[in-house]
């Protein structure tokens, strides 16, 4: 053989080369390219609708984030107010037991005064009595006997001795 040979130009060996490279390129295109696209444009509609799918549920996640955060915020806000009117109406309640309680004392204070006035004038009538009838006593005494200096005083010693006693 031949080194020329091996390096030699044959147009009839190029031309059939060239029409296989093109048959090659046609059927390569056909049945792997055309499939490969397909699988490639489903792979994209997919990512595509799953990356859709996560800002549609990023959003919804977000909404529902602020639904919450404004739920809470209007529980606080509930919460304060029904912790307002708690304190409102304890205090309320407080006055209104203190004011019921200083009437209660008020009363109970004039019932005591008016057993401790009654209490009085019953002793002080007691002692009247007591003291009119050691009057008359002192007065019979008096009367069956003369009165000296000396018996006067014991008589008034004897007065103020029983009504001592009396008392």
């Amino acid at each position: 053989m031949d080194v020329q040979n091996l390096v030699s130009l044959v147009p009839w060996t190029f031309v059939a080369q060239i029409c296989n490279l093109f048959i090659q390129m046609y059927l390569i295109k056909r049945f792997l390219f055309k499939p490969i696209n397909v699988i490639i444009e489903k792979r994209k509609a997919a990512a595509d609708a799953e990356i859709s799918e996560a800002t549609k549920a990023k959003e919804e996640a977000q909404a529902m984030k602020a639904e919450y955060e404004q739920s809470m915020l209007e529980a606080k806000t509930k919460a304060n107010d029904i912790l307002t009117t708690a304190q409102k109406t304890a205090t309320v309640q407080s006055e209104e037991i203190l004011r019921d309680a200083s009437k209660q004392a008020a009363s109970i204070k004039a019932k005591a005064e008016s057993d401790i006035a009654q209490e009085k004038r019953k002793a002080v009538n007691e002692i009247k009595d007591e003291i009119g009838s050691m009057a008359v006593e002192i007065a019979g005494k008096v009367i069956e006997r003369e009165v000296s200096e000396e018996d006067h005083a014991k008589l008034i010693d004897e007065f103020i001795a029983s009504v001592g006693e009396s008392a």
